[in-house]
């Protein structure tokens, strides 16, 4: 799913888990797997990749949170990470749309979290790319919507 104007905007919380699991077949099985295939066309498919500059730590947190719960190795923790590092991700500063997704967050009752995603993808005029269906369920009554794409709808 392409703006406009070429911009994609993946929300990279999920397609890392859905990274991490391919990585070890053994994980494959606790996510679905077109979801899964959906999320590796984003990483691999030629879309501008856009993510809050804090995304790499969040990922070492993710990694090594499944590698202390057995899901998946060290080797494979390091190899996500490798191959995370590697992916053209434009990183902004979360500080400079801080506000607008606390606006958001308050407008729609959802998380500050979920909603600098959000506040991302309106500033570059692209969309956030979800598996969350509950959060993406949320906002498609409002102004919002049109920042959003259910990762299970991109071809």
């Amino acid at each position: 799913m392409q703006t406009d104007d070429g911009v994609y905007f993946g929300h990279m919380l999920d397609t890392a888990r859905q990274l991490a699991a391919m990585l070890d077949g053994s994980t494959r099985a606790a996510f679905d797997e077109d979801l899964s295939d959906r999320a590796l066309r984003v990483l691999r498919g030629g879309y501008s990749i856009h993510a809050p500059d804090f995304l790499l730590l969040e990922m070492d947190s993710i990694f090594c949170k499944r590698i202390r719960r057995g899901d998946i190795t060290r080797a494979d923790g390091d190899d996500a990470r490798r191959i995370l590092r590697q992916l053209p991700i434009e990183q902004h500063a979360f500080t400079a749309y801080r506000d607008t997704a606390y606006e958001i967050a308050s407008l729609t009752g959802q998380s500050v979290y979920y909603c600098l995603y959000v506040a991302l993808a309106a500033i570059i005029k692209g969309k956030m790319a979800t598996a969350d269906r509950r959060f993406y369920d949320a906002l498609q009554n409002g102004t919002f919507k049109k920042h959003l794409v259910w990762i299970g709808d991109i071809k």
